[in-house]
């Protein structure tokens, strides 16, 4: 058996051809697989700021809570200011955070309402004040007292 020039150069063009398409399409692949597994893509594109966000707790030392209206949140102001609400009293603290997460409310205030739930608001603002650092999981802000996670606060309007 024998080939004609002819047939030997359409079929070394396709096989050059279908190389080309096979190179092509596994570099776009790999493309779409290392931009999408990139953690911190996903993360920027979830996570609310830090500051000005309204917070409101949904768990507490592991345990899940359903907050009612304004009950249980937290904002943090750009001047370095913390408001928010406990179960009826509001309070005033000043925080800090650094790039590295860490995240301090100190001398923290608030209002003396009488409070038929006032246990699980006085150990709210205590565990607010025990805080030692932060970490962000999409839409929650993990609060942690060294090294144990103590609270998790979600975007109130994602609550409502």
């Amino acid at each position: 058996m024998y080939y004609l020039c002819s047939d030997y150069k359409d079929t070394h063009i396709l096989e050059n051809y279908m190389k080309r398409t096979i190179l092509f399409f596994t570099a776009i692949l790999l493309t779409i697989l290392m931009v999408g597994c990139c953690d911190c893509r996903k993360r920027a594109k979830l996570e609310k700021p830090l500051v000005g966000t309204e917070w409101q707790l949904v768990q507490i030392m592991g345990r899940d809570i359903m907050p009612q209206g304004d009950c249980f949140t937290l904002l943090l102001h750009d001047n370095g200011n913390a408001t928010g609400q406990g179960d009826c009293n509001r309070f005033t603290a000043t925080y800090q955070v650094t790039p590295t997460r860490a995240f301090t409310l100190s001398d923290l205030g608030s209002t003396r309402r009488y409070c038929e739930n006032y246990e699980a608001e006085n150990r709210y603002f205590d565990i607010l004040e025990r805080v030692t650092h932060y970490e962000m999981d999409a839409d929650n802000m993990l609060l942690f007292s060294n090294g144990v996670l103590v609270a998790i606060m979600r975007p109130k309007t994602l609550q409502e």
